[in-house]
């Protein structure tokens, strides 16, 4: 017991010797070294080595000596830790602890807390985006919190990384240990990191609002940051501080495995390398991960199981929710597994108790204790640039460690002291009495009564039993303080009523328990326990036969009808069937088609096969893919930057997302090309991007590789916003106001164009790079095009009359419902027009649409097509090309190359897609009928060759699917039987963007999904 007090309180009085400390001592100083000498342990120095029988020595907070044979100077306080276990501290590499949440101090207040803000009101010469705040240094706000050290220290963490969680560029953190000091005795690295996300996170004004508007912000300011370095121009803290920063370690939260991938094509850029906090599912894409050769921080916040016993509620969560609560747990596993280099963090955990619990589910799941604790130390400390401080048991380094009872990973493994620079902290107290067991109680009223205490050591269950004429068996509590007690039962008789019973370990040998207590009736008794028989003893866990946990396969993509492999480029002749070539031979009939090489091959009658798999397509109909000129699928968190009105930097090639199941049902309906359009929010929007659905593939892979930069611009009332888009009670302050406003934009925005592009052209310029002009210098040098939301004739015309003026082309109008008044113009300057087939009278901009639009636009000679703008109606694009032969009377051929070639024209892919012919890409469709009938079903669709749609082949899918999902539904309903959290069942759909979609000011990327279908006008 005296060498327990000692230890205690050398605790709190020790400092280093060597130490001098700026702070005045309001008394005398004490000033000890902290001498202790740990022998007899199994010391894990590292998750590499470990020294059995060892000895550590600590002096002045750090390891003085670890290994065999140490001999222990006088002085040093000894503790026989007897085959106990030494572990190096746990070190967590993403934390917020210690960092208030975020204030808007020295920002100047609004009038109204509703209004935009266009730029910064933070006061100071910083930059004009509040979500760019890298002069925010985590050292100036830290303060350590003892109640959050205390939860981190209970687990075995010693050291940790605090940051400030918010914005895009975030500032730097600090390393600090966990350690009961003043702020400045904790820190072990001020300028520990530069951190970074995708989100905005508190900053207040408007841009961004969408996911690419953020990566257009950070690749800007990369460019703004290198321009300030030589600049004279101006002072700009942020830039100055954003210049600074890139000499430490830099981490960047990303918010899915796609978010990763788009960070590193940022990173390489710039010449970047970062660290990765990820949100713990990249086994949906390991081999990509893999391939970035990138160190990652992962959570181990796996979801709950969902609770579905009521069948109603299972509709509620998808197929790829079920495998991702599966899979979850073997995430690090396959990284380990992979070779892909991380840290753990408990960041994100709904409680600090399932640190421990998640941790070891991982382990279960193939995760090796090696792995666990150099992803708990070593990697941390490395990342974080403090393995000379901490991360293993070496001499010289901070005296941080765990002392055990066993193997730090086995489940039954107690962590008795948690030391933190040398200096104890009890966990559980390495020698505490067990009660369980038989006693004799005696004392008034207590006569032929037995307690038996049970269950486990932080949760006993006490149960009463007494024999005679007034027996009885009742249950109570029991709760244990150290060595201090309280009991709690009924006797239901003589007299009914609870016993309050206060009690001690009077001794060990024999196990007693003695003191006084209350009756029911409010007397005061005396009384006491003693044991007769210990409890049996635990039948030795085994874990050698464990199994361990089996999950699903991962599958391309991660989400319902995805494949377990991505399906192979086939060679395929296509005998006797109708074949709608769409070029000068017109639609043949029991024709042949070969593909090869994702190619076609030929077309003709009678063709060889050769090694080609022979497929009869007699009755069945073959055209090429369709291409939907105008959609938004596939687009993740936004598809509007609707907070400018010129966002030309911003590209939709930065946010595809490859799990959008809209590419699948598009493919069941022949769609093979998609033009993903920006929004109609700005007078000019963002770049698009021409996809081919390719399902499966990577975002990357999904690029339709070799075609020609497009961008979105936009006429109306979507433009000036008087009508919509407006906070009620707050004014809309984004100019233009008014449809005279958007023509002075465009006049604007060129003019501006044309003076940086001549600004750049000068030998030896220093103009500052811009990403919003350098896409509109390539619309001045024809290498970028032009596709505008448009539909009154008035606002198309001004559109073409400053195109003339300013030197540009329009290369498509899409929607223009009013087409038909301005073909004549439109096919003067070989303007193409992209429509609806039947839209009409759903708002006042198309009160004059006819649906004969398109048929008189194709008449005076304008490529004209049909589009979507809409995830439901691109399925059915072939009924959409079938209505121009009701309204307007097209012939069949016509009609097909409104949803196929023409828009491959628009697009400058016809020498690529849109026809069948000899040397294009063999994008094909077989169709049950006529391809124009409402009753034609796609049966095949090819992309490059590859088939990846196939109805029968659908139909296996669906059937095993219900089967996968039925056992998905067994197992959860298995886990919480078994007692594991749940979690309730919500509704999560998909949202649907169309053009005039908009996200909310600081979006996150579960705004992907709303839980309601997107509704509105276009």
């Amino acid at each position: 017991m005296k060498k327990l007090l000692l230890i205690c309180l050398s605790v709190f009085v020790f400092r280093p010797g060597h130490a001098q400390d700026t702070y005045p001592v309001n008394g005398a100083w004490d000033v000890r070294p902290g001498l202790y000498a740990f022998t007899n342990a199994n010391i894990v120095t590292s998750a590499d080595q470990t020294i059995k029988g060892g000895t550590l020595l600590i002096k002045d907070r750090v390891i003085e000596a670890v290994g065999t044979g140490v001999s222990v100077p006088k002085g040093y306080v000894v503790v026989d830790l007897k085959g106990k276990y030494i572990y190096p501290g746990l070190i967590d590499a993403y934390t917020t602890y210690g960092i208030p949440e975020s204030s808007r101090q020295n920002f100047t207040p609004k009038r109204n807390p509703n209004e935009p803000s266009f730029v910064s009101a933070k006061r100071g010469a910083y930059g004009w985006n509040e979500a760019i705040r890298p002069e925010m240094n985590a050292k100036e706000v830290f303060h350590v919190d003892a109640a959050k050290a205390e939860e981190f220290k209970k687990n075995g963490f010693t050291t940790v990384q605090s940051l400030i969680h918010d914005g895009i560029a975030r500032g730097t953190s600090v390393v600090v240990t966990l350690a009961d000091e003043a702020d400045n005795k904790v820190l072990l690295s001020d300028q520990a990191a530069a951190n970074y996300s995708f989100s905005k996170g508190t900053a207040a004004t408007n841009y961004p609002s969408s996911l690419m508007g953020s990566i257009a912000l950070l690749r800007q300011t990369y460019y703004d940051a290198e321009w300030y370095k030589g600049q004279k121009e101006e002072y700009n803290i942020s830039l100055a501080e954003f210049n600074r920063t890139q000499a430490y370690p830099q981490i960047f939260e990303a918010s899915d495995v796609y978010s990763i991938l788009r960070a590193d094509k940022i990173a390489k850029e710039f010449g970047k390398q970062y660290i990765y906090k990820t949100d713990g599912l990249e086994f949906k894409r390991v081999d990509a991960v893999k391939a970035l050769n990138a160190t990652l921080i992962i959570p181990l916040n796996f979801p709950e199981a969902f609770d579905i016993e009521n069948p109603f509620d299972a509709r509620n969560i998808s197929y790829d929710q079920m495998k991702s609560w599966e899979m979850a747990p073997s995430n690090p596993a396959v990284l380990a597994k992979a070779g892909v280099r991380f840290a753990i963090t408990s960041f994100g955990l709904a409680k600090p108790t399932d640190f421990w619990t998640n941790l070891r589910t991982a382990i279960d799941n193939g995760l090796t204790p090696a792995q666990a604790l150099r992803a708990l130390t070593q990697t941390p400390a490395e990342i974080l640039g403090v393995s000379d401080k901490v991360g293993t048991l070496t001499k010289g380094k901070l005296a941080n460690l765990l002392i055990t009872s066993d193997e730090l990973f086995k489940p039954e493994n107690i962590i008795y002291e948690n030391w933190v620079e040398g200096r104890q902290y009890v966990v559980s107290k390495k020698d505490i009495t067990d009660l369980r067991g038989t006693y004799a109680l005696t004392g008034e009223t207590f006569n032929n009564t037995i307690l038996k205490i049970t269950g486990k050591p932080g949760s006993y269950e006490a149960n009463i039993e007494r024999t005679g004429a007034d027996s009885l068996k009742t249950k109570g509590t029991i709760v244990r303080t150290g060595d201090l007690l309280n009991l709690y039962f009924d006797l239901k008789n003589k007299p009914s009523g609870t016993v309050r019973l206060n009690g001690y370990i009077a001794s060990v040998s024999p196990l007693t328990l003695k003191g006084s207590g209350v009756l029911a009736d409010g007397n005061s008794i005396g009384w006491t326990a003693t044991q007769t028989a210990p409890a049996p003893a635990e039948t030795k866990r085994d874990t050698t036969s464990k199994p361990k946990p089996t999950t699903g396969r991962v599958i391309y993509p991660f989400t319902a009808y995805g494949n377990a492999e991505v399906p192979k480029q086939e060679t395929v002749l296509f005998k006797n069937a109708t074949v709608w070539t769409n070029e000068k031979e017109g639609v043949l009939t029991g024709a042949d088609v070969l593909i090869e090489g994702g190619k076609i091959k030929a077309v003709g009658k009678n063709l060889s096969a050769g090694g080609a798999k022979v497929v009869d397509a007699t009755g069945k109909h073959i055209t090429a893919g369709i291409v939907d000129e105008h959609s938004h699928i596939a687009i993740q968190s936004g598809v509007n930057e609707g907070t400018q009105s010129v966002t030309s930097e911003v590209r939709i090639a930065d946010v595809l997302d490859p799990e959008d199941i809209n590419i699948y049902r598009q493919l069941a309906g022949g769609v093979t090309t998609s033009h993903l359009l920006h929004g109609s929010a700005n007078a000019i929007g963002g770049q698009t991007q021409l996809i081919k659905l390719r399902w499966g593939a990577m975002p990357e892979q999904m690029k339709f590789a070799g075609s020609d930069g497009f961008i979105k611009f936009a006429l109306g009332e979507n433009v000036k916003q008087t009508n919509w888009g407006v906070v009620p009670g707050t004014p809309n302050l984004r100019f233009p106001q008014t449809r005279m406003g958007v023509e002075q934009v465009y006049k604007d925005a060129f003019t501006r164009a044309k003076e940086y592009k001549a600004a750049r052209a000068v030998k030896g310029s220093t103009t500052r790079r811009d990403l919003e002009l350098d896409a509109l210098v390539e619309i001045l040098d024809n290498k970028r095009f032009i596709t505008c939301h448009s539909y009154v004739q008035s606002e198309i015309n001004m559109l073409m009359h400053v195109a003339d003026s300013m030197g540009f082309k329009i290369n498509t109008f899409t929607h223009i419902l009013e087409g038909y008044k301005v073909a004549d113009k439109m096919k003067a300057r070989n303007i193409a027009g992209s429509t609806f087939s039947d839209w009409w009278a759903y708002k006042m901009e198309v009160a004059e649409a006819i649906p004969y639009n398109g048929k008189l636009m194709h008449e005076v000679g304008v490529i004209t097509g049909f589009n979507s703008d809409d995830a439901e109606m691109a399925r059915r694009l072939n009924q959409e090309a079938g209505k121009a032969m009701t309204y307007g009377n097209l012939t069949e051929e016509d009609a097909l190359k409104l949803v196929t070639l023409n828009p491959a024209k628009m697009l400058h892919i016809d020498n690529k897609v849109g026809s069948l012919k000899a040397g294009k890409d063999a994008d094909i469709v077989v169709w049950s009928a006529k391809p124009l009938s409402i009753y034609a079903v796609a049966e095949k669709t090819y992309v490059d060759g590859v088939p990846y749609w196939d109805i029968e082949k659908d139909a296996e899918k669906r059937k095993a699917l219900k089967a996968d999902e039925g056992r998905l539904i067994q197992k959860m309903l298995s886990a919480k039987n078994k007692g594991a959290a749940t979690q309730t069942a919500t509704p999560r759909r998909r949202r649907l963007y169309e053009c005039e979609s908009l996200e909310e000011a600081a979006f996150t990327v579960a705004d992907a999904y709303n839980g309601f279908q997107t509704i509105g006008t276009k």
